[in-house]
């Protein structure tokens, strides 16, 4: 074995991989190497796949190779290769034709006429991430000393050495590649925003670029928009888009809408039902906002890549392309609500001059004041009328309501709540207007999780029937919000007595009905005694003892013991016509405040 000649082969390999050379040139000169200045024959180098049970050779070194076709694939149950690298030390078999342990080298030894054989673990792996060995074979039988290993596992170094930088090389590359991409992609998502594209089109746009799934939703346009299946044992990607627009929407929205509420960098879990089945699946929700105001949110599902640093900015890229498409719509619709909440309130107000102005403003923007209308008021719960950005969302829920009843209906945002302004229909028409009252309320409902106030005024004919309608719709709200009632309201739900306590002061109301009888009440209350429902009884029969004990069932004695203890324990005193008025007056109002009170509803 001549020294000089091994360190000078090596000298060149390592020179080789430094200077970058092509993989196969360089594991050819070292495979070359190994049989030049080692005293071997021929060799190959292979790869193993334990889990298909077979070894692959990648390379082969036979200078006296005759034009036949050889095995590159070998059962791993005939290789000594697994043994090689399960213990990670070389396998020798001095006489590769005598060998019982492996039978299929036995066989070609014999065909291509080979008698020793040593296989070197390598410590590296292929492109498919397969681990790797050397072999090597010689003619003659050849007595392996720790010189021959020391040389060979130099050339199994150096190979690694090769393998390693050129799968280096190949990530660097892949990264650089993957970078274009994402620089491009960014680009594309700007141009496609300046462009004024759609928000499904960059949805599609989006879905193709990032290696998730993922779905788009736009409050604003009360929109949902889903992409590749998340889960393609059930849904194929048709399925799962059409699942999405339809059985899956609202409750998507709604897991959206609390998403953005209460933000969460780690994935959650949604459990859903498509209306055949019931099912979970994670997802990660990244908010979606314009000026600290939430406008959407991307659904990110995961999948068994984890997310490199490119994919994150690229998701930083198509967040940003949504936002600034979504404050493009956020705008335009804040200006179009708060250009028509404007005229609307210069119309109910009376503040407008110039009757055939103010009817071209309204016509400009969608508002017909020229045909007979009706109005309907929406009045928000008190505890969601800060509404963290659902305005876009409630308005737009209402007015596709609206619509599906009236093709020229009109959805006005005003201060704690909505103006629906519906063509007027006499007749069964009101019946229908009704119904459309019952349904804004039902649809509200499910998006705040309490009943809104919805109160109806009258026809409006000219502009100053606006106005008159616009007073007597608040002052239903402002009854029904004193008592604590919500849902669909009318006038004519509260009587007169209401309407007489909303017009004083609700406070001083509650006063003098505490004063004269709160007493009893409370009595009552603790006790479990029957004390106002008799006095209020005995007022009702003008007085007469006899006439109030039949009315009740009891014994006048016993009636009489009961109104003397009412004049003993609180000092009611009802032997005058103003004092029994008051009496009377005290019980009427709290029968009024304390059935529409929010403890009982």
């Amino acid at each position: 074995m001549n020294y000089k000649d091994q360190i000078i082969s090596l000298r060149e390999a390592a020179s080789l991989i430094n200077s970058g050379g092509d993989l196969t040139t360089v594991l050819r000169h070292l495979l070359q190497a190994a049989c030049r200045h080692a005293g071997w024959t021929m060799g190959s180098i292979m790869s193993i796949d334990a889990s298909h049970g077979y070894a692959f050779v990648m390379l082969r070194h036979d200078p006296t190779l005759l034009q036949r076709v050889l095995k590159d694939r070998w059962e791993l149950a005939t290789s000594p290769s697994l043994i090689a690298l399960k213990r990670n030390e070389p396998v020798y078999i001095r006489d590769a034709r005598v060998s019982e342990e492996f039978p299929g080298y036995r066989k070609e030894a014999f065909e291509r006429d080979y008698r020793t054989v040593l296989v070197m673990p390598m410590q590296c792996a292929d492109a498919d991430g397969r681990p790797m060995v050397l072999n090597v074979v010689s003619r003659e039988i050849v007595d392996v000393s720790d010189d021959d290993l020391a040389f060979l596992g130099m050339i199994v170094h150096l190979g690694a050495i090769a393998i390693e930088k050129q799968h280096r090389l190949r990530a660097e590359r892949s990264a650089g590649e993957r970078l274009q991409t994402v620089l491009h992609a960014h680009t594309s998502l700007l141009q496609d925003v300046l462009a004024g594209g759609s928000i499904p089109t960059l949805a599609t746009t989006i879905g193709d670029l990032l290696p998730n799934p993922v779905i788009v939703v736009d409050f604003n346009a009360n929109l949902l928009i889903g992409g590749k299946s998340p889960d393609p044992a059930h849904f194929t990607n048709d399925t799962w888009q059409n699942a999405t627009a339809t059985a899956l929407n609202r409750q998507l929205m709604k897991s959206a809408r609390e998403a953005v509420d209460n933000p969460r960098a780690e994935p959650q879990t949604l459990f859903l039902d498509d209306g055949t089945r019931r099912f979970h699946i994670s997802v990660r929700i990244e908010p979606l906002s314009v000026d600290g105001e939430a406008v959407g949110a991307l659904f990110i599902f995961p999948t068994a890549q984890e997310f490199s640093d490119l994919d994150l900015l690229l998701l930083d890229s198509a967040k940003f392309a949504l936002s600034v498409q979504m404050m493009r719509s956020f705008i335009r619709f804040r200006f179009e609500t708060r250009t028509l909440t404007e005229l609307f309130m210069e119309l109910v107000e009376h503040r407008w001059r110039d009757a055939s102005d103010l009817l071209q403003r309204s016509q400009r923007l969608g508002l017909n004041l020229a045909s007979p209308s009706q109005m309907i008021v929406v009045d928000f719960p008190e505890q969601t009328r800060k509404l963290a950005g659902k305005s876009a969302d409630l308005h737009h829920a209402v007015l596709r309501l609206v619509q599906q009843n009236a093709a020229h209906a009109s959805v006005v945002s005003i201060a704690d709540g909505l103006v629906c302004l519906v063509p007027f229909e006499a007749g069964k028409g009101q019946e229908r207007t009704a119904k459309l009252m019952r349904r804004i309320s039902e649809e509200l409902k499910r998006h705040l999780e309490e009943e809104p106030i919805v109160v109806v005024g009258n026809r409006c004919v000219t502009l100053t029937d606006y106005p008159e309608n616009w007073e007597r719709c608040w002052r239903t709200i402002k009854i029904a919000r004193a008592f604590g009632r919500r849902g669909v309201l009318s006038g004519q739900d509260f009587g007169p007595l209401p309407m007489f306590v909303a017009a004083a002061d609700v406070g001083e109301v509650k006063g003098f009905v505490e004063e004269s009888i709160g007493a009893i009440v409370a009595h009552d209350r603790t006790h479990e005694t029957p004390y106002l429902e008799t006095l209020s009884a005995f007022l009702k029969e003008g007085c007469r003892s006899q006439a109030c004990a039949d009315a009740m069932g009891l014994h006048v004695t016993t009636l009489r013991y009961r109104l003397s203890r009412i004049h003993d324990l609180f000092g009611v005193e009802v032997d005058t016509p103003d004092r029994r008025f008051a009496v009377e007056l005290a019980i009427r109002l709290h029968s009024v405040i304390d059935s529409h009170s929010p403890r009982q509803n």
